[in-house]
C-alpha cells in the first residue's frame, strides 16, 4: 500500500465535498436502515422470549451506560472534526483514546463502591448482577465515539454503515440465540448489547487502521497530544457537563420509573420508546452525522440559513405524517405486533409520539451552538431540560400514576424542545415564520387521512385491520410525497447523478 499523507487524506476530503448533503446521508442511512428493519423484526421475536420485567432491568443497564459514555472521551471527540489539519486531528484522536481510558479506569471502582446503594435506588435486585458488565461497555463504546468522529471528518460513511450492519446482526443473533437456550433474565439482552457494541467499534477501527494507519503512526505524538488537550479543553470543562446532564435526563424515565413503579413499567417504556425512536433514529441520526461536517463549512462560507431551512423542512416532511398517525393507533399497533401483554407499551408510545416528533426535527439542529461558538448555550438547556424531567416524572410518581408521569414528561418535553429548535434556526439566521409554515403546511397535508382513521376508531373496526389501513396510509403519503414535492424530487435526483 502507497503511504498515505496527511495531504492526500485532505485530497479525498476536498473530492468528497463535490458529493451532495443527501449522498452522504442515504451512504450512512443504508446501513442503519437494515439494522433498524433487523431491529424490527426481531422484536416481536424477543418479546415472547423475555417479559417486560427482562426488558425493564436491560433498559436500566442501558441507562447506566449511556450516562457514562456520553463523557468517556470528555467531549474531545467533537473536536477531531474541527481542525483543517489531518495531523491536529489524529492527535485529537488519540487523546481521546486517551480519555477512554481513563474514565472506564474511574468507572470500575465507582461501581464497586457504589453497587448497593444503586440497586437499592433503583428498585432492582437484579441490576446488581450485571453492573460488572457497565466498564466494559464504556470502553467500547467510547472508542466507538471517538472512531466515528474521525470516519466523519474523513467522510467515509460507507465503513460506518458497515459497521452498524455488524453490529445489529450480532447482537439481535445474541439476544434470540441465548433467549432460545434457556430463561436467563435479562442477560440474554444485555450481553447481546454488549456484543453488537464491541463488533461495531472492532469493525469501524479496522477499517480506519486499514485505510489511515500509516498517516496515524507518522503524525501521533505526545507533544501534539497535549497541545490538543489545551486548546480544545473548552470542549471537556465546559460541553462535558451540558452532555452529562442531557444524557442523564434522557435516562430519568428508566431510573425514576423503576423508583416510583416496578421494572416490568420500564419494560413497557423502554419496547414503547424504543420503536418510536427507532425509525426516527433511522434518518435523523444519519442526518446530524452529516449535518455538523456540512454546518460547520456552511458557517464559513455564509449559507448555514439556507442549509439549516433546506433540513428542518425535510425533517418535517418525513416525520410528522407517521408520528401522527401512530398518535392515533399506537396501543393497536402494539397489540397485533407482539400481543395483548405488551398493548400498554403502545399506550406509552402514544403518549410519548409528539414528544418523539418535537425531539425528531431538533435534535439535529443541536450541532449550531457548536458551529457558532455558543458553547454556554449547552449547558444552559441542558439543565434545564434536566430540571423539567426530573419536575414531570417525580410529580407523576409522587400521584402513583406512570401514564401521568409520561403524560406530563412529554408536554414538559415538546416544550423544551421545541425551545430548542427555535433558537437553533435563530443562531441559523432562519426566520420563526418561516419555520411555522412548514410545520402549518405538512399538518394541513395530515388532516384528511388522520379524519379518517379517528373515524374507523371511533367506530371500532378489527384493530388488525385498522392497523393494516394505516401502514397502507403511510405508504401512500410518502409515494405522493417522491412523485411532488420538488425538494425530495431534487435530492432523488442528486442522488441518479
Amino acid at each position: 500500500m502507497d503511504e498515505i499523507t496527511a495531504d492526500a487524506v485532505e485530497k479525498r476530503s476536498d473530492n468528497s465535498k463535490k458529493e451532495s448533503f443527501i449522498f452522504d446521508v442515504l451512504t450512512l442511512a443504508g446501513g442503519t436502515t437494515f439494522a433498524q428493519i433487523l431491529t424490527v423484526l426481531a422484536a416481536p421475536i424477543l418479546t415472547r422470549l423475555y417479559g417486560p420485567d427482562d426488558f425493564g432491568v436491560w433498559a436500566i443497564y442501558l441507562s447506566i451506560t449511556s450516562i457514562i459514555s456520553v463523557i468517556a472521551c470528555m467531549r474531545y471527540e467533537y473536536s477531531i472534526m474541527l481542525p483543517e489539519s489531518s495531523e491536529e486531528a489524529v492527535n485529537l484522536l488519540g487523546l481521546s483514546f486517551l480519555a477512554v481510558l481513563l474514565v472506564t479506569g474511574l468507572t470500575f471502582p465507582v461501581i464497586w463502591c457504589f453497587k448497593e446503594p444503586i440497586v437499592n435506588i433503583l428498585n432492582s435486585q437484579q441490576i446488581g448482577n450485571y453492573l460488572w458488565l457497565v466498564p466494559p461497555f464504556i470502553f467500547v463504546n467510547g472508542l466507538f465515539l471517538a472512531l466515528n468522529s474521525w470516519n466523519s471528518r474523513t467522510k467515509l460513511f460507507k465503513r460506518l454503515s458497515l459497521s452498524r450492519v455488524f453490529s445489529s446482526v450480532s447482537s439481535t443473533v445474541t439476544q434470540i440465540g441465548i433467549g432460545f437456550m434457556e430463561k436467563t433474565g435479562a442477560s440474554g439482552l444485555i450481553v447481546g448489547s454488549l456484543a453488537g457494541q464491541s463488533i461495531a467499534t472492532f469493525v469501524l477501527g479496522g477499517q480506519i487502521w486499514r485505510d489511515d494507519r500509516k498517516l496515524i503512526v507518522k503524525n501521533l505524538s505526545w507533544e501534539k497530544i497535549y497541545e490538543g488537550f489545551k486548546k480544545y479543553r473548552k470542549f471537556s470543562l465546559v460541553d462535558t457537563w451540558g452532555a452529562l446532564m442531557n444524557s442523564i435526563s434522557w435516562q430519568l424515565p428508566a431510573f425514576l420509573l423503576s423508583a416510583f413503579f416496578t421494572p416490568a413499567v420500564v419494560g413497557f417504556y423502554s419496547l414503547g420508546f424504543r420503536l418510536l425512536q427507532m425509525p426516527m433514529s433511522l434518518i435523523g441520526g444519519s442526518i446530524s452525522q452529516v449535518f455538523f461536517q456540512r454546518a460547520s463549512r456552511a458557517f464559513t462560507e455564509g449559507t448555514l440559513a439556507s442549509l439549516v431551512e433546506d433540513v428542518f423542512r425535510m425533517l418535517v416532511v418525513i416525520g410528522m405524517f407517521p408520528i401522527l398517525i401512530l398518535t392515533i393507533v399506537g396501543s393497536d399497533v402494539f397489540t397485533v405486533i407482539f400481543g395483548k401483554g405488551w398493548t400498554e407499551a403502545g399506550i406509552y408510545a402514544q403518549i410519548l409520539s409528539l414528544w418523539a416528533f418535537v425531539w425528531f426535527i431538533s435534535s439535529p439542529l443541536t450541532a449550531i451552538y457548536v458551529v457558532v461558538k455558543k458553547y454556554h448555550f449547552g449547558f444552559h438547556y441542558n439543565f434545564f431540560n434536566l430540571i423539567t424531567r426530573l419536575l414531570s416524572l417525580t410529580i407523576g410518581g409522587l400521584l402513583g400514576n406512570a401514564r401521568t408521569a409520561l403524560i406530563l414528561f412529554s408536554l414538559s418535553g415538546i416544550a423544551v424542545y421545541g425551545y430548542l429548535c427555535l433558537k437553533m434556526m435563530s443562531y441559523a439566521g432562519v426566520k420563526t415564520s418561516k419555520v411555522m409554515k412548514i410545520v402549518i403546511s405538512n399538518f394541513i397535508l395530515f388532516v384528511p387521512a388522520g379524519t379518517v382513521i379517528i373515524t374507523l376508531k371511533i367506530l371500532e373496526i378489527d384493530k388488525i385491520l385498522l392497523v393494516i389501513f394505516s401502514g397502507m396510509i403511510v405508504c401512500l403519503y410518502y409515494v405522493y410525497i417522491l412523485k411532488n414535492d420538488a425538494q425530495v424530487k431534487k435530492i432523488i435526483g442528486e442522488f441518479r447523478n
